[in-house]
């Protein structure tokens, strides 16, 4: 199945969704089967034939032949009594750049885009023409003024045919192409389900990015790694740019219903990372919504797919917390059933570190929650008498500094380096030293505690010491050359063996040194070990780390960046990039990243401001919101998400709408998983909404003194490192909520706006008491994006 296939199918609904797929499970079983009444339409170059087949009463599609018959894709879906004569007009070819297979209908394209009237024209006042004027030209408007759209330039008039197509552009595109002169006309273009690269091509060149920056960020992404005949149909026909993921029959069934594309298709500059072969680890960045996720997915089925039999689980798949490694454990179920799950460990790396310490059987005591920790560090600075250091800096200094760098003497903590930590003198640094022996001192009990850092670094240890072991094996049985092994085998443990053949880590970003150290010590070190995507702009909980310093080496084109936003707006990216617009980011190693060239496909509206003069003027405008895109527009409960601050915060959001009037279903964010078929509006902390989803997104309390919190304003002058640090980290977690929203995003606040926000954010946003007085949202002021 093609995607313009699947794009087909998805606008014209379920009953053509079902005849499609029950002629796809009749020509699987039996290609040779009358019934399914294919006919030649043409020959499409060497190894390919174009056929028409008749899959329903209604229901007429467009195949390709490829490889004798071999293989068949269906590229394109038409209904009604002209099914036929669409299809027929189909043009159909082999992109030069990219080597894909594009579906393109010309006739459509010049009919409907090209001839759309200009409503932009200006015209003379109305007056009586004289009898004796000249007849005026075709085209022109009552009053006797030529439509400015015969003046206006072609909307790509600068760039040539050959930097066009040199672009990727299809190339049966230009000559419609040339006579788009107004935003109308292009709009219109885009809606015509044009080849991914030509759609990608011109949204960049219409948003004035040069050439050179198009063909880098975009076409090279696309360019085929070999040379492309422009009639090899077989060759083309097997590419990953121009096929999808239907093998299992599951997926067949599900077409035209509850069918998402983007779990089971990969972009080309995905796939290629999805599937390919490397040297050692590789790393995969980029901005929220480039699929990271999806390619990480897919990267464990690949190599799930290439294991020999068996009943182990050599695969790892990791990340941060556990909410989100029960999100990919379903996600990955749903990829390739439980014949994949058998073979997949999927765990929280503090999961994982945990069971590590519990099979080794290392007494750690009970691990203790972060609001515990933090009550311990409050207890530490007031039995001190007071510090110059509060709970926060501390936590992060033991998590990050100490624990991270495998401090266990005052002499090893005064000398290592501390690269994005905020700058302490020697002197400052044995305070701290001194209190976080009290705290050790505490967590030593009785009870006896422990930390997740704590036992993650024990995990580490415990594992580098057992491939120390596997390494010694392995360098004796080389130099003994298989003798003399049988004693020293049994002494050492036959089962001695890595833990895992492959890692791949999700949300790298927000991972300690020691658990780095942990997944490099359950692997050897080879072809394929280790592969991690991530994104530093979204670090909200971990502090930075040096791949290499945790002997994790990635070169060359191992090491890649997705840029293409298939999730959130323009709109809406373009305002969420704005809040960390000139801010340096790593690139989860030693160099740096940022946002050049990361674009969206989606086009919807802006988003949208609510002010409030109070609290709880804000709670009810965001109440009676929701109400309204419920009752009117019809979206679900659980597709709409209301994101604040803090926990106390989220809780009087939740209360308000569960409460009179509005008697919304909601429900907290916490470390308990929410069933994705619970029908009610998702609350939470701006943390809790880390890689998760939805259609409309309420970002809520976005005022001054609230983001950021206003206790960062005591570092401005005492510690300007971490005020900048702390600063960064509250602009990284509302770009992180902000992109959760898919269609919609409304931002709310009481009081002053966010430094965060635009200039005018106060003067320009609507006004939560008209809203409330009115008894509904403004004229205009709702309604979901359009894609």
């Amino acid at each position: 199945m093609g995607q313009q296939a699947h794009e087909d199918i998805r606008r014209r609904g379920g009953a053509v969704g079902d005849e499609v797929a029950a002629f796809v499970h009749r020509l699987r079983a039996d290609r040779t089967n009358r019934a399914l009444r294919l006919s030649p339409l043409r020959a499409a170059g060497d190894n390919g034939d174009l056929y028409l087949a008749h899959a329903g009463t209604r229901c007429t599609i467009l195949l390709l032949s490829t490889d004798g018959g071999d293989e068949m894709r269906v590229l394109a879906v038409r209904e009604g009594d002209r099914a036929r004569e669409e299809l027929t007009r189909l043009t159909v070819e082999i992109n030069p750049v990219s080597g894909a297979i594009e579906v393109v209908d010309q006739s459509e394209v010049s009919a409907n885009v090209v001839a759309l009237p200009d409503r932009t024209a200006t015209a003379a006042p109305d007056r009586e023409t004289p009898r004796d004027a000249p007849a005026a030209p075709p085209g022109t408007p009552a009053g006797g003024t030529t439509a400015t759209s015969s003046l206006r330039p072609a909307l790509f008039a600068r760039h040539t045919d050959g930097v066009l197509l040199d672009l990727g552009i299809i190339p049966s595109l230009l000559p419609a192409l040339r006579k788009v002169r107004t935003e109308e006309q292009f709009d219109a273009l885009l809606t015509h389900n044009l080849p991914e690269l030509t759609r990608d091509v011109l949204l960049a060149l219409r948003d004035h990015v040069e050439p050179a920056d198009v063909r880098r960020h975009i076409t090279d992404q696309w360019r085929s790694e070999e040379d492309v005949n422009p009639r090899d149909w077989s060759r083309a026909a097997r590419r990953a740019v121009s096929q999808a993921e239907t093998d299992d029959s599951a997926v067949l069934g599900a077409l035209g219903k509850s069918f998402d594309a983007w779990r089971l298709f990969l972009h080309p500059e995905q796939k290629r990372l999805a599937v390919g072969d490397f040297k050692g680890s590789a790393k995969v960045t980029g901005g929220p919504g480039t699929g990271k996720t999806v390619v990480a997915l897919h990267r464990v089925r690949h190599l799930v797919d290439r294991l020999p039999p068996g009943y182990s689980r050599p695969v790892l798949l990791t990340t941060y917390n556990t909410n989100l490694a029960l999100e990919l454990q379903e996600r990955l179920g749903q990829l390739g059933g439980e014949e994949l799950l058998r073979r997949v460990d999927v765990k929280s790396v503090d999961q994982l570190a945990h069971d590590i310490v519990e099979e080794a059987r290392v007494a750690t005591g009970r691990p203790i929650e972060d609001q515990t920790a933090m009550d311990l560090w409050h207890q530490v600075i007031g039995e001190a008498g007071g510090s110059a250091y509060d709970a926060d800096f501390l936590a992060d200094e033991f998590t990050h500094v100490i624990v991270a760098g495998r401090c266990g003497s005052w002499e090893v903590y005064r000398r290592i380096g501390r690269a994005g930590r905020p700058r302490i003198s020697t002197a400052q640094r044995h305070q701290v030293w001194q209190l976080v022996l009290a705290y050790r001192a505490l967590l030593d009990g009785p009870p006896r505690r422990t930390t997740y850092a704590l036992i993650a670094d024990q995990a580490a240890a415990i594992e580098q010491s057992r491939m120390a072991r596997i390494e010694e094996l392995a360098r004796y049985k080389e130099e003994q050359q298989g003798r003399d092994l049988i004693h020293r085998e049994a002494g050492s443990g036959m089962w001695l063996k890595p833990r895992y053949q492959h890692v791949v880590v999700d949300e790298a970003q927000d991972l300690s040194a020691s658990h780095w150290r942990m997944l490099r010590a359950m692997v050897r070190k080879g072809p394929n070990d280790i592969f991690l995507v991530g994104d530093a702009h979204q670090r909200i909980y971990g502090h930075r780390v040096v791949l290499g310093h945790q002997g994790i080496t990635i070169r060359g084109r191992a090491s890649r960046r997705l840029t293409l936003n298939y999730r959130t707006t323009r709109q809406i990216l373009g305002s969420a990039n704005a809040l960390i617009d000139g801010t340096p980011f790593d690139d989860l190693d030693a160099g740096t990243d940022s946002l050049d060239g990361y674009r969206s496909v989606l086009t919807g509206l802006a988003p949208q401001l609510w002010r409030a003069p109070d609290r709880t003027t804000e709670m009810r405008a965001v109440a009676a919101l929701v109400k309204e895109r419920h009752d009117i527009h019809g979206t679900p409960y659980s597709a709409m998400a209301v994101s604040a601050p803090d926990s106390a915060t989220a809780h009087e959001f939740a209360a308000v709408m569960a409460g009179a009037p509005y008697a919304i279903p909601v429900v907290e964010l916490g470390r308990v998983r929410v069933r994705a078929d619970h029908d009610a509006v998702r609350v939470g902390t701006m943390h809790r909404f880390k890689g998760l989803e939805f259609q409309r997104v309420f970002l809520t309390s976005v005022g001054e003194g609230q983001v950021p919190h206003q206790r960062i304003e005591q570092y401005r002058l005492s510690y300007p490192d971490r005020y900048r640090q702390e600063e960064q980290r509250a602009r990284s977690l509302v770009f992180v909520a902000a992109t959760r929203a898919r269609d919609e995003l409304v931002i709310t606040w009481s009081g002053r706006a966010s430094r965060f926000l635009p200039e005018d954010a106060d003067a320009t946003a609507h006004r939560a008491v008209e809203l409330l007085r009115s008894d509904g949202p403004p004229s205009g002021s709702s309604g979901s994006a359009v894609a």
